[in-house]
């Protein structure tokens, strides 16, 4: 009664026209509890009657169970792999052996399911005479195809090593339409940083063709090519000259912003470059200034670094002016990010007036990031520099867009610091502490700084040593930096091979090769690769690193941001001049609020709603930029918070924000068609 209540499902597979079989997990119970049933009869002493019941019964579920294993493994690899063998000409062509064998096996599991989907019962159609015979067969057959494939896929990816980050399936469709450049167009954003599309030149007919003229981000930010390339040939070649020419365009477009960033008036300068140009060649000249600064004062001039304070402070006023006029939002983001890094360089250069540094070898100088471009004659290759403490990085050069930079704060410093210095000593990085405190986007921030293109991997139980392996092995080959977000999730096996792959890629780094071997292959060698672990160790149920891989990396701390510094920040980037102030006051209202008033689910008092506040302050600003900004700031906060507040906590927020704001008075902004509204649904008694 038990099997002939339990029936197979099948759905259709895509577009196939082949019904495949659900998971069947009832069928997979009841075997197990119709199994450990007969074992216990089998030790009955009165199953001597029943005995050649039994030993049917155990056959007859032995081929069920062993025949739904090799089904499910050998649908799996055939789902996978159908649209690979048949779909692309390319691989049809490249395996052609291959092709025909699974031309044979697709024809045998069609004739299978065909067969098998006319009936539901799972003994009837497990025990069909032959039936599991054909599957072990199409299940050795796959095997060999799937090798066969890897293998193939494996030479594409060591000529465009990039293509380690992307799946099976995406590399089989890039690697079927290469052949003309612009159909690879909606897979750019996989393989690169911020590229999404490349503007390619079309002919006289209005077709595009391989003719590469310039590319644009994901932000919308685009980057023209001085020099256009045209991609045509195998794709992983024309792929790799690409991103070669990309990258000369960038620097070459670097040197251009730092060339002219003293040769016209600032805002037109900013409209001429991109983001990412305009950040790298105003640290330039930052760094430069400081120099010549301490210079000065070593020639007695006191006063040198208080004037160059004054300096960045006019540059400021001028980015807080811009921000406020009409602009669009890409010009606007990237306004922000200037006054986002010149704020820090302020603040820096200010501490060291405080401090009284004379000289360029004090740490509170030698602690930052510091971007340089030698001379024309200097006996250093040409090409951008940063500098932190005994470090030295050269610029990747990677395209990062317009996406806006971190908040520089004290805690930023000194984990930037660790984390170069981890790279300086041949290690890996491994930020730690809790959510909230920007482990990841400080990895990526510094990335960004340094043009390296970095790649976040969300770690999990489920990943096991040959992901880990693949992965490895492109950043190895690509140069680029590789983030595994709560790594200790991984379980304690994995960890330990992941040490040793990546002690491999470290030793090899320390004995200057430019090829070793990797996990039994050898491989190209980019000494920029970079690896970072961050780990919240409040979580339960996480894996201890085994000793091993701890050594590789080097710790860093990260505990609670100041939220005072970085709402100044973002205040200063919404154009208020008087940011330090009212910051205060912003955090001050937000601590308190979050000490008094009641406890609710819908409540956030954390850094996401606090900028999200200060990003409404700035349209506000924009909106009536000749109204007092401690108005504005707190009719944003008001206007804000109040509609989500219960009935019993106005009173207390209001009096606080009276308390912090005693001599403004800010009225609420009335609309009368909404007020109109608003009472007509509530007179009309259709709607009470």
């Amino acid at each position: 009664t038990t099997w002939s209540g339990l029936g197979l499902e099948y759905v259709p597979f895509k577009a196939s026209g082949v019904q495949i079989l659900v998971q069947p997990g009832d069928v997979f119970e009841a075997l197990d509890d119709n199994e450990v049933a007969l074992q216990n009869m089998m030790g009955n002493r009165f199953m001597g009657f029943f005995e050649a019941t039994i030993t049917e019964w155990k056959g007859k579920l032995g081929t069920v169970r062993s025949v739904l294993d090799v089904w499910l493994e050998v649908q799996r690899s055939w789902t996978q792999l159908e649209s690979i063998f048949l779909a692309s000409e390319d691989i049809r062509e490249q395996l052609p052996e291959d092709a025909k064998r699974f031309d044979g096996i697709d024809a045998a599991f069609r004739e299978q399911m065909a067969d098998a989907c006319q009936n539901s019962n799972p003994i009837e159609v497990c025990t069909v005479q032959g039936r599991e015979e054909v599957f072990m067969a199409n299940f050795a057959a796959l095997e060999l195809c799937q090798k066969s494939l890897s293998d193939y896929l494996e030479v594409k990816k060591k000529k465009f090593p990039r293509f380690y980050f992307i799946s099976s399936a995406d590399l089989v469709d890039i690697l079927s339409k290469g052949r003309y450049a612009p159909a690879v167009q909606e897979h750019f954003s996989k393989f690169t940083d911020a590229t999404k599309l490349i503007d390619w030149a079309a002919d006289e007919n209005g077709k595009l063709t391989g003719l590469a003229r310039g590319c644009s981000a994901n932000d919308g930010e685009k980057f023209p090519y001085a020099e256009p390339l045209l991609c045509e040939g195998a794709v992983e070649d024309w792929l790799l000259d690409l991103m070669k020419h990309q990258c000369a365009m960038f620097r070459a477009r670097t040197r251009e912003s730092i060339d002219q960033f003293a040769e016209f008036p600032r805002e037109k300068w900013i409209e001429m470059f991109g983001s990412q140009h305009c950040i790298q060649a105003g640290q330039v000249w930052w760094t430069t200034e400081v120099y010549s600064a301490f210079d000065r004062l070593e020639q007695g001039n006191e006063n040198a670094m208080k004037e160059y304070y004054q300096a960045c402070v006019t540059a400021l006023v001028l980015y807080a002016t811009m921000v406020l006029g009409d602009m669009s939002k890409e010009m606007r983001i990237k306004v922000k990010t200037l006054i986002t890094i010149d704020v820090h360089g302020r603040d820096i250069v200010e501490r060291m007036v405080k401090m009284k540094c004379e000289s360029n070898t004090d740490f509170i100088w030698a602690s930052q990031l510091k971007f340089r471009w030698p001379e024309p004659d200097s006996d250093e290759a040409q090409d951008l520099y940063i500098n932190i403490c005994d470090a030295q990085f050269a610029s990747r050069h990677e395209y990062v867009g317009n996406p806006g930079r971190l908040v520089i704060t004290a805690l930023t410093d000194r984990c930037y610091i660790t984390l170069t210095q981890a790279l300086r000593l041949m290690m890996g990085g491994a930020p730690q502490g809790p959510a909230g405190t920007g482990k990841t986007e400080t990895t990526k921030d510094l990335g960004r700084g340094l043009s390296i293109w970095v790649i976040v991997s969300n770690c999990s139980d489920q990943m096991n040593n040959k992901v880990t392996g693949n992965f490895f092995s492109g950043l190895a080959q690509t140069g680029a930096w590789g983030c595994f977000d709560e790594f200790n999730r991984i379980t304690v096996e994995v960890l330990s091979v992941v040490a040793t792959q990546y002690g491999s890629i470290l030793q090899a780094i320390r004995a200057n090769k430019e090829r070793f071997l990797f996990e039994e292959e050898e491989i190209n060698l980019v000494t920029s690769i970079g690896a970072w672990i961050t780990m919240n160790p409040g979580y339960a149920g996480r894996a201890e690193l085994p000793e091993n891989l701890k050594a590789l990396f080097r710790p860093c701390a990260m505990v609670t941001p100041d939220f005072e510094n970085i709402a100044e920040i973002n205040l200063a980037g919404e154009g208020f001049v008087e940011s330090k102030v009212l910051a205060n006051k912003f955090v001050t209202m937000y601590y308190v609020c979050g000490q008094l008033l009641s406890k609710q689910m819908h409540y956030d008092w954390g850094l996401r709603a606090m900028s999200g506040v200060l990003r409404i302050a700035g349209g506000m600003k924009r909106a009536d930029p000749d109204k007092s900004e401690e108005q504005i700031l707190m009719r944003a906060m008001r206007d804000t918070n109040l509609p989500k507040f219960v009935q019993a906590d106005f009173g207390i927020f209001l009096g606080v924000i009276n308390d912090l704001y005693p001599k403004v008075d800010c009225p609420a902004i009335v609309n009368p068609s909404l007020q109109k509204a608003i009472k007509d649904v509530i007179a009309d008694p259709d709607t009470s």
